[in-house]
């Protein structure tokens, strides 16, 4: 009941009813507000810094729903977007007593077992958890995060209140439902609850460890996997400048220029390489190495929240971009219905000239003065228009190459995004489905086919016995079918038998040709 009590004085304070056209607002709060009035804000102040003041006010939880719902620029007006894009997570922290009552509960020792040295005070603090700076036995420095006591049950019941106040926004209005309230909403309550698991973020972070180890472009802190469960995580200590303080950096004659250009090729590496990618890259989440500042290194930490794109999306991703950067809107429409993202009932005519709209007063601007993200950002606005559904993995990639592209500009203000991510497409595409990778790729799936293929008779005599009768003036399919099955069959023999890359294609060409047997009717 006092949450409530919390978002109505928020509500009424800075009049976020406003936010709703005047025929929408509902009128029971105006009555309320006369029989609980409650001082507000100046009228004059606008919008966006009400809705921002409102969720400071309403505690961490509200703050980072607001900091999630600056990502969505493709649901909300430009001038909230950035307004709640300057909100900071900045959280008092709570008092060490209770850290370590919570490390030692969840580790199941005493403190003392654990570290040969623990920093009471704190090094950071957010809405979820906070950490302290600790040494181990063996000498190593390393950082322990543990999750704020009662976060659990308080994020319960914002993320309750929240879900309520949505399906209200929804009802009500015709605005509110356009921007998705609910969606929105769960979106949050999977990634909040993602942040509550310390073990699952450890696992991120080795994982993305893995995938850098063997470069120079990023670095991840090794995790200590005998002191990390779900509410604490132990890991290595990293000492580096914020990628923010570019004072700093510039001090130390770090290239700044090849900084900002390993940024937006470590985004791409992440993404079409590994299909796995650190999804909150702000620059609190960025430190730099600087003990070669002709070669710096990024470090990465804060892997709670990844994105990840299937095989299916990565093609129609990077299809799509380089369609916009060919300025193909046709292209461009067909992919967003082949690939489902707008209903196949699309006027591909009208939805084309809506894009080439969009994109050709952009193109008529010098690049240095495009914002790949922005335009993704529009791109995905104006799909919107043709009931584009939400795509919950493209807005975690549309956040993070918005995160990218700023913290670049921040850095190198001539950094062009389009010329290092036009050719990097490219490159992907065109070694992505080389006739060399297809077979590489049919060559990983092998076990799986072979399991199959005993099957495969039986399947194509039941298509077979399926198949309807010719007309006296056709022939009949059996006389095609019988011949076509017995080649796939013969070619998934020749590549059984191979062990060469050869083999593999023929195994390949075998079950394409059965498949088609077995599809067609």
């Amino acid at each position: 009941m006092s949450r409530v009590i919390a978002l109505y004085r928020a509500v009424a304070r800075y009049r976020l009813d406003q936010l709703l056209p005047a025929r929408q607002r509902p009128r029971f709060f105006s009555l309320l507000l006369r029989v609980f009035p409650v001082l507000s804000v100046p009228a004059a102040t606008p919008r966006g810094e009400r809705l921002r003041r409102a969720l400071e006010d309403l505690g961490p939880v509200f703050v980072k729903f607001g900091q999630l719902l600056s990502t969505r620029r493709d649901l909300l007006p430009h001038d909230i977007a950035d307004e709640l894009a300057l909100l900071q997570d900045q959280v008092a922290p709570f008092p060490a007593k209770q850290a370590i009552q919570r490390i030692e509960s969840a580790l199941g020792k005493p403190l003392s077992e654990c570290f040969a040295e623990f920093d009471a005070n704190p090094l950071a603090a957010a809405s979820v958890a906070q950490v302290h700076g600790a040494r181990l036995p063996d000498g190593s420095d390393v950082v322990v995060k543990v999750l704020r006591p009662g976060i659990e049950k308080t994020i319960d019941q914002d993320l309750r209140l929240l879900r309520h106040v949505a399906q209200l926004l929804a009802r009500w209005s015709r605005s509110g439902r356009r921007l998705k309230p609910v969606e929105v909403v769960d979106e949050y309550d999977r990634i909040i609850h993602g942040e509550l698991d310390l073990q699952r973020e450890a696992a991120n972070a080795s994982q993305l460890r893995r995938h850098f180890q063997d470069g120079d472009l990023v670095y991840v802190p090794r995790v200590h996997w005998p002191l990390t469960c779900e509410q604490v995580m132990v890991s290595e200590r990293i000492y580096g400048v914020p990628v923010s303080d570019i004072e700093t950096l510039e001090g130390k004659q770090v290239d700044i220029k090849l900084l900002a250009e390993r940024g937006v090729e470590i985004f791409f590496t992440q993404v079409f390489r590994d299909s796995f990618f650190h999804a909150d890259m702000h620059p609190g989440n960025i430190f730099v190495n600087c003990s070669r500042p002709e070669d710096p290194r990024y470090i990465a930490v804060d892997c709670a929240i990844v994105g990840q794109l299937d095989e299916q999306d990565l093609y129609y991703l990077a299809r799509n971009l380089l369609a916009i950067f060919q300025q193909d809107y046709r292209l461009c429409a067909k992919l967003h219905i082949e690939c489902g993202w707008v209903p196949a009932d699309t006027p591909i005519a009208e939805f084309e000239s809506a894009l080439r709209t969009l994109c050709e007063p952009v193109f008529e601007r010098p690049l240095s003065d495009i914002s790949f993200g922005h335009m993704l950002v529009t791109l995905f606005r104006t799909a919107g228009q043709f009931d584009m559904q939400v795509q919950p993995q493209l807005v975690l990639l549309q956040k993070t190459l918005l995160n990218i592209e700023g913290l670049g500009r921040q850095l190198y203000p001539e950094l062009n995004l389009w010329d290092t991510a036009k050719p990097f497409l490219e490159q992907w595409v065109a070694e992505r489905y080389s006739l060399q990778n297809v077979a590489q790729r049919l060559q990983q799936e092998a076990p799986a086919l072979l399991e199959t293929l005993p099957m495969l008779p039986d399947l194509i005599l039941h298509r077979l016995r399926q198949t309807p009768q010719s007309s006296p003036n056709q022939p009949s399919r059996s006389s095609w079918v019988l011949p076509l099955a017995t080649l796939g069959m013969f070619a998934m023999g020749l590549g059984i038998a191979s062990s060469a890359g050869t083999g593999w294609l023929l195994l390949g060409c075998g079950c394409l040709l059965s498949g088609l047997l077995i599809r067609n009717r």
